[in-house]
């Protein structure tokens, strides 16, 4: 049994089956759970898991590297919510649309059951103008003046970087804990947090007629010429905000076709032939239908390209 202690907990030595699931004792909160194979102190030689969401529900941690053989030791921590960001837990979901989804395209098939098997932080918004601001010391927009709108023209090996230093920054400020990062989504990911448990065309419903998706998004129809502040529309079941229009939002993926079947965690190609990444949910310019949250798009997706459509929003991780 693992306590779920924020200061100083013990170090405990376990011998387990991989898959074994270990229980979490501790109040309702958000936990992280690090292990090591050899004894470490209190300090070093720790490597974080995943994060956890502790309910009355799920209380259990599986390591699924861990051998019978061998004692592996573990600590499991108290994370604070990290201002902004919505924790995302371990799930399965579809990946993709069915073929006969309105405004469904072929590669969006086939449809592909996903298991994400760690839980994840990812921002309640779109990163703003005035977050990248403060982390890089530019502004890129091609849309100035509101510094409350998402930042865009930023090409993804920018957003990357940005990623990079806002880890950096938060790991010495001692805001998030050691072993965690920051980055872009994978596009399973994106599309797990966009659903929000859903299956429907768009995450609030299939809307036949597109008649309520200007409550929940900016696109062309009524986004103007302009990118908008963040946070105005209504959010998706999980409180994540413009998921769908607004910018258009980069993901770490290579673009390539779905596997089919099922699959764990999945990260997309290690490339392409064609040279582009993927972005996801549409944009101030978009039509309707690209709103949708299977849409995939790799319009000006080269990594190198920076474009007025194309924003992004971060995760937080702690991987083995």
């Amino acid at each position: 049994m693992i306590p779920a202690l924020a200061e100083e907990p013990p170090r405990i030595g376990i011998a387990l089956s991989a898959g074994t699931e270990i229980s979490v004792l501790g109040t309702t909160g958000s936990v992280y759970v690090i292990q090591s194979n050899d004894k470490p102190d209190q300090t070093n030689g720790w490597a974080g898991r995943a994060f956890l969401q502790v309910t009355s529900s799920n209380r259990v941690f599986v390591d699924a590297t861990a051998s019978a053989a061998t004692s592996r030791f573990y600590r499991a921590l108290v994370q604070s919510p990290p201002t902004n960001m919505v924790f995302i837990p371990p799930n399965t979901f579809t990946l993709g649309s069915p073929t006969n989804e309105v405004g469904h395209r072929t590669d969006e098939s086939p449809q592909t059951i996903v298991t994400l098997s760690h839980g994840y932080w990812m921002g309640k918004f779109l990163v703003t103008q005035r977050e990248y601001l403060a982390v890089t010391g530019s502004n890129p927009s091609g849309f100035p003046g509101d510094l409350s709108r998402p930042v865009e023209s930023v090409s993804w090996f920018a957003a990357s970087n940005y990623c990079a230093q806002l880890t950096l920054q938060e790991l010495t400020a001692g805001r998030i804990p050691p072993g965690s990062h920051y980055r872009l989504p994978t596009e399973a990911e994106w599309e797990c947090a966009a659903r929000a448990g859903t299956s429907t065309r768009f995450y609030y419903g299939d809307d036949p007629n597109v008649t309520s998706l200007t409550n929940y998004a900016w696109f062309g129809a009524i986004g103007g010429v302009t990118t908008h502040p963040v946070g105005l529309k209504q959010p998706n079941a999980w409180g994540l905000y413009d998921i769908a229009g607004n910018v258009w939002e980069w993901c770490q993926d290579w673009y390539g076709p779905y596997p089919g079947g099922l699959v764990s965690d999945p990260q997309g190609p290690d490339s392409n032939s064609i040279g582009v990444k993927v972005i996801r949910g549409g944009a101030w310019e978009a039509f309707e239908l690209d709103c949708r949250s299977a849409r995939r798009s790799t319009e000006g997706a080269s990594p190198f390209i920076s474009d007025f459509i194309i924003g992004f929003r971060v995760v937080l991780t702690i991987d083995p």
